[in-house]
């Protein structure tokens, strides 16, 4: 079994629509671990407010099924493929870390680079994972988000309730 670290965000009924990807992931991987949510602006463009989260879970598939299964549920949460990169999301599902990999391909990069590129995937990871290390530059997520100098303003936590 790998541990997989997976970022979901969504600026279009994001409550709704996170809530569906929890019940889709448990539904696939079984055991989800949740960060706290955090409501955060877009970024590159102007919208809705994001929410953004990392859950974690163990799973036996390979980093190409685990992609092809967010895909999946992206796709089932009125995801439309072809829109430009920074633009409001249904539902945005990134296979961030898969055990402590990295892997190149065409379709995703492992570690993802917006682990330290973008607070709202940091932080959530670092609350999450604090203590484990990101396999490139081998320092703690906790360490990563405390020397983090990118944009955090605007990064708020949030109440997911789980159920309306």
């Amino acid at each position: 079994m790998t541990e997989v670290f997976v970022g979901i965000g969504s600026n279009v009924e994001p409550e709704k629509h996170i809530r569906s990807a929890l019940i889709e992931l448990a539904g696939s991987f079984g055991v989800l671990r949740l960060s706290p949510v955090y409501r955060n602006r877009p970024v590159g463009f102007d919208g809705e407010d994001f929410l953004n989260m990392v859950v974690a879970f163990d799973s036996d598939l390979s980093a190409d099924d685990v992609v092809k299964e967010l895909g999946r549920i992206e796709d089932a949460n009125g995801r439309t493929r072809g829109e430009a990169k920074f633009s409001s999301r249904t539902l945005d599902l990134d296979l961030l870390l898969y055990g402590d990999k990295t892997l190149r391909s065409g379709s995703h990069d492992i570690p993802r680079d917006e682990i330290t590129r973008y607070a709202f995937v940091l932080r959530p990871l670092s609350d999450l994972a604090g203590d484990q290390c990101h396999p490139v530059s081998g320092k703690s997520y906790r360490q990563l988000w405390s020397e983090f100098d990118g944009d955090a303003r605007g990064l708020m936590p949030v109440p997911l309730p789980l159920v309306e």
